[in-house]
């Protein structure tokens, strides 16, 4: 699978697998593709040549009501979250389930919140129970981040895109988050994360795929790897 945009090649034949129950992270330096990857996953990035399979369908050749229920399956944190500041704590939560909701339900959830008991379970697990009603805007960045990890979390996906989930958290919260996430793959889901540091990358996957200008340069089991092995690819010192 190849992504141009304009003259620029993003992704260069990448070729990538991801299983059942697998947590596989996405390693390397700004600019090496992990976003872009995993936005053809989600559907935002159209792929330029080559195919794309997720969760046994070929999203380009759905539409209607199919593209919503495989959207429905596949939850994304992404990095520059993709909240609106305005809506409350609630509303963008429940955002994570509204591809699974009739659109009436949708619509009047808007004016009376539907779900609230599990939405404030969703809060609970990130730390941010006491925050459901709250205007988005009014939160830090880290709870900010947080609000989007429990709309993915509300949403109970197959499949978990995260794109630098934790980059605004402290290092409790960033266990815990990352822990979260990875729920689906116990379930039997995947979990296909963009990770910057190397330790996070081998504590909380069993899988390490390495981007460099836009091409896999490494594909191995977490065990078999070091930070040492992984700090080129981020272009730190090990």
């Amino acid at each position: 699978m190849t992504v141009r945009l304009g003259a620029a090649t993003v992704l260069d034949d990448v070729d990538l697998t991801v299983g059942a129950g697998e947590r596989v992270a996405l390693a390397g330096a700004s600019g090496a593709g992990k976003s872009t990857l995993l936005g053809v996953v989600n559907g935002t990035v159209p792929p330029s040549g080559g195919s794309v399979r997720v969760l046994g369908a070929d999203p380009a050749a759905l539409r209607g009501a199919a593209l919503r229920r495989l959207r429905a399956r596949v939850g994304t944190v992404h990095q520059h979250l993709e909240l609106a500041g305005a809506l409350r704590v609630v509303h963008e939560v429940n955002a994570g389930r509204l591809g699974s909701w009739p659109a009436l339900r949708a619509a009047w959830s808007l004016v009376r919140p539907q779900g609230v008991a599990d939405v404030v379970a969703a809060l609970e697990q990130v730390g941010l129970a006491d925050r459901v009603f709250d205007r988005t805007d009014a939160l830090s960045g880290g709870q900010r981040q947080r609000v989007a990890v429990a709309r993915v979390l509300v949403q109970r996906p197959d499949l978990v895109l995260a794109d630098e989930p934790a980059s605004a958290l402290d290092p409790v919260l960033t266990e815990r988050v990352l822990g979260l996430l990875a729920g689906p793959a116990d379930r039997g889901g995947a979990l296909l994360a963009a990770l910057h540091d190397p330790a996070l990358a081998l504590r909380h996957c069993d899988r390490v795929v390495g981007l460099a200008a836009g091409r896999v340069v490494l594909d191995a089991p977490a065990a078999a790897l070091t930070v040492a092995d992984l700090a080129a690819l981020y272009g730190t010192a090990a």
